[in-house]
């Protein structure tokens, strides 16, 4: 019987796709193609949906998610990354839970699990278009305008994939996505800090540096500008500026496995384990669960439990009259406090927020390492291929991953853990730009700073090139 993905294989040829480079593309182009892939994002993020009547209000949790998945309401990029990074997180479901069957280590699985993910990602568009129009989110639209909605849509989520896959096969650097996460963060926080946009409430301007300088400078009670729930206040922005250091530091962390190359007459050299062994991977696919349990709890809400008399839905979504979640239900504990008196006010919410997130955190950890091939057995194969071997025993896979079986589930579990602490924390704070935000920032930055110091050095030393992988 055919495997599922070779079922998908007619339908992955099909795809519109973006040819790998035929020549060698410098640095200099690199950023001037992922400049221009940054100003295309920027742009859709400016033009508003045909057929959408504008309108402001939307739901706090939904803002928080904008920021993870780089969307921006009632524009087209509504749905920013959000179909990519889910269909992502169901194919990694599949994968870990075996439901799927795939060789990572085989070309033409890679090939067709990256092909079958896109057509995910397609999908999902169309999925995720449906339920904001069933949802409410653009009121209340004919047949003909739900459709040039959904294909409007569904275009801009296709040339997204490709501005992503552009990136990813030499033209740029690293990916679209981790660029367009970037901009969005940075975007959310220079406006909810330099905002002159005002007066609010409290008759400051909506930037918290800003509203900081005019209390200080009216001699009003300068303590006023560390509580502005729901606004930008200076208890958000340290707690950016800690949870930001606190991930650089961790960033740098790592231990070290000592290793020997057998065809340089034993050379010794280490191998660097990171403590933050999965990145960010579990945080990203925790926050795409958590909002498609939002969506999934508005669509049925808006159609089946307006009133909130469905003992069935009940326990799931409640939303009171002013649209906000109501507590005691699923989507309540979910979804973060964001501010130390939401926290005061209701613990419980908040220590079962932080044990969700951490849970899903460690649980979206494990399954990354067994399908990106970060386990121990197929980094102890890849060390081996490449003729690597521990000192003082012989070249083996099995005695390299009992080495790396003492570090790597620990370091698994402990940096899930760690990840969905440190965005709890930070989001209970109110940092600017959400916890999840933050790490995500972080992790993008040094990815780059990678990136591009190997990519510098590949072209100041060209004979380096081929062992640091430029072709």
């Amino acid at each position: 019987m055919p495997r599922f993905l070779e079922l998908m294989e007619p339908l992955v040829r099909r795809l519109p796709e973006i040819p790998k480079p035929q020549r060698k593309v410098n640095l200099k182009e690199k950023a001037v193609w992922s400049i221009l892939a940054l100003a295309i994002y920027l742009i859709m993020s400016e033009i508003p949906l045909y057929g959408v009547p504008y309108s402001s209000d939307t739901f706090e949790q939904f803002l928080i998610y904008r920021i993870i998945f780089a969307s921006k309401k009632g524009t087209l990029m509504d749905l920013g990354i959000g179909p990519i990074v889910t269909a992502g997180l169901i194919m990694q479901i599949l994968a870990g839970s075996k439901i799927l069957n795939v060789d990572m280590s085989n070309p033409k699985d890679r090939g067709l699990f990256t092909g079958t993910q896109k057509i995910f990602a397609i999908v999902m568009t169309v999925v995720e278009g449906l339920a904001f129009l069933l949802g409410g989110s653009y009121g209340s639209t004919s047949a003909v305008t739900s459709v040039f909605i959904i294909g409007q849509l569904l275009a801009v989520g296709i040339f997204v994939l490709l501005l992503d896959e552009m990136l990813q096969k030499g033209w740029g650097l690293g990916s679209g996505i981790s660029l367009f996460i970037l901009a969005g963060v940075a975007q959310t926080v220079v406006w909810n800090l330099f905002s002159p946009v005002g007066p609010v409430y409290d008759g400051k301007s909506l930037g918290a540096i800003i509203a900081f300088f005019q209390t200080a400078f009216s001699g009003e009670n300068i303590l006023a500008v560390f509580n502005r729930y729901p606004y930008p206040d200076m208890v958000g922005f340290f707690a950016m500026l800690l949870v930001f250091f606190v991930a650089v530091y961790l960033e740098g962390m790592k231990i070290e496995i000592p290793v020997a190359y057998a065809k340089y007459g034993g050379m010794r050299a280490k191998i660097p384990l990171k403590f933050l062994y999965v990145s960010n991977i579990p945080v990203i696919l925790t926050s795409a669960l958590f909002a498609n349990f939002y969506f999934l709890g508005q669509v049925l809400w808006r159609n089946f439990n307006q009133d909130n008399s469905n003992m069935f839905l009940n326990w799931f979504v409640q939303y009171d009259a002013n649209q906000t979640v109501m507590p005691g239900t699923f989507l309540y504990y979910i979804s973060a406090p964001r501010s130390l008196s939401a926290v005061a006010h209701d613990p419980v919410h908040a220590l079962l927020y932080v044990l969700i997130l951490v849970g899903f955190s460690v649980l979206f950890a494990r399954i990354w390492v067994e399908v990106s091939g970060m386990s121990a057995r197929a980094q102890a194969e890849q060390l081996v291929n490449a003729g690597l071997q521990i000192p003082g025993f012989r070249r083996s896979p099995a005695v390299v991953e009992s080495m790396l079986n003492r570090y790597i589930p620990s370091l698994t579990i402990i940096s899930g853990i760690t990840i969905g602490l440190l965005a709890g924390t930070a989001d209970m704070l109110g940092a600017i730009g959400s916890g999840i935000g933050i790490l995500l920032s972080v992790g993008i930055i040094y990815q780059y700073y990678q990136i591009l110091a190997k990519e510098q050095l590949a072209e100041t030393y060209p004979g380096l090139g081929r062992l640091l992988g430029q072709e």
